[in-house]
């Protein structure tokens, strides 16, 4: 028995090995590159066409709308950087000073074409053709090897399927709010006991370095998001995007208002060192309160990175109930807080600054809110896409593909989901 189930563990890690994206996505650049390697050496003259595996190499992305769209603008770039050397050649030989000419006249042509990222390949192609003696064949060559490479990346991307990057995206959200999570824990014992200023200070500190987080976040969600584009085995891929990104900017709007919360405990520490920030069941009120924003904090996040319809609706359950918990601790601690004011009106700022700012963290983890902000991203999306391909939404709604059937689709009857 315990043998079946070391084989069935060794089993299920190969199987997640195999679906591992980075995995994937070796296998698709070497087979990309090996196969157009062997397409050239039949088709171009040169003895060793090692362009072509190394356009394939590069055109083949982690997402197949990035393979398309670098794809055209690979192959622009190096048809331009030879066109440009062979006009070079025609006119001047290789000397310091036509080099340097080629390389400016290369960068400028480069941007006029619009290759973006790909303009210093312009003058590299140029130097590489310029550099060699028989310049028009090797020009034309290397024009089809990158055509043979490009087409191969291409052809690779629609026969073998891409990896989906939802998932990795899925697991930076939720680190991101667990972070979140274990910072307002830490407050709140702070706020509850004596807070000296230096670690409330280093708190501060902690909760900017948060914004570095969401740029990591951020650029998941990018490929995640560019993986879903064009993908053919995902169903609904606008809804995914939106519900995602929605929740990224949330968490993120989230970050600001926990950051400007470290700010005002700080400046309380300030004022009140060396007494405790708060009276004692002020503070015990304000870390509770801060112990179930936190917990609701991951809840929104499982949220919006969960994908079953039945799933979602569970976690949504769950966050309505933190949200109504901690609104009822929000309120009490609103009391506490009118006491210690009416006691000592003249320090009334900064305790009301915290209770704004737990409030708007509570009012942007709404589920409610959340359901419109879907819908207006929504809605905005639909616009731009019509704005931007007529012909195609045209298409998609003689076909009966619209965006309440998104909805529906993804019971997205007031969930989130």
């Amino acid at each position: 028995m315990r043998e079946v189930r070391e084989w069935t563990a060794h089993a299920e890690r190969i199987l997640r090995k195999r679906r591992d994206p980075v995995v994937v996505q070796t296998l698709r650049s070497a087979t990309a590159a090996t196969i157009a390697y062997v397409i050239a050496l039949r088709l171009s003259p040169e003895p060793a066409p090692l362009t072509a595996p190394l356009t394939a190499l590069l055109v083949v992305q982690v997402t197949l709308y990035a393979t398309i769209t670098n794809g055209f603008r690979r192959v622009n770039a190096v048809v331009t950087g030879v066109l440009v050397a062979i006009a070079f050649s025609l006119l001047v030989g290789l000397t310091w000073w036509s080099l340097a000419l080629l390389l400016v006249a290369s960068l400028a042509v480069g941007r006029l074409v619009r290759v973006e990222e790909y303009v210093p390949e312009v003058a590299i192609s140029a130097m590489l053709v310029l550099g060699v003696t028989t310049v028009g064949d090797t020009a034309w060559a290397r024009v089809v090897e990158t055509l043979i490479g490009a087409s191969v990346g291409l052809a690779c991307n629609l026969l073998l399927a891409p990896p989906v990057w939802v998932e990795e995206a899925g697991e930076s959200i939720d680190g991101l709010a667990r972070r979140l999570r274990q910072l307002m824990l830490r407050m709140g014992e702070e706020a509850a006991g004596g807070t000296p200023v230096d670690r409330a200070e280093r708190q501060l500190l902690e909760a900017r370095r948060l914004d570095h987080d969401i740029v990591e976040v951020d650029a998941a969600l990018r490929q995640a998001e560019d993986s879903l584009r064009l993908n053919p085995r995902v169903q609904d891929s606008v809804l995914h995007r939106v519900v995602m990104r929605t929740g990224l900017d949330t968490l993120e709007i989230c970050t600001v208002v926990l950051r400007v919360l470290a700010r005002s405990l700080t400046d309380l520490a300030k004022e009140r060192e060396p007494e405790p920030l708060f009276e004692s069941e002020t503070g015990a009120a304000l870390a509770q309160l801060l112990s179930e924003i936190a917990d609701a904090v991951v809840s929104f996040a499982v949220l919006v990175t969960t994908h079953l319809s039945a799933s979602a609706e569970s976690a949504e359950e769950r966050l309505a109930t933190e949200l109504r918990t901690a609104a009822g601790t929000r309120d009490k601690l609103a009391l506490l807080l009118r006491e210690e004011a009416e006691r000592d009106p003249g320090h009334w700022q900064l305790p009301g600054a915290v209770l704004t700012e737990v409030n708007r963290i509570l009012d942007e983890l709404d589920t409610e809110h959340r359901t419109r902000r879907l819908f207006e991203e929504l809605d905005r999306v639909s616009r731009e896409q019509r704005a931007r391909m007529p012909r195609l939404t045209r298409l998609r709604e003689r076909l009966g593909v619209t965006e309440q059937m998104w909805r529906n689709r993804a019971g997205f009857d007031g969930r989130s989901r």
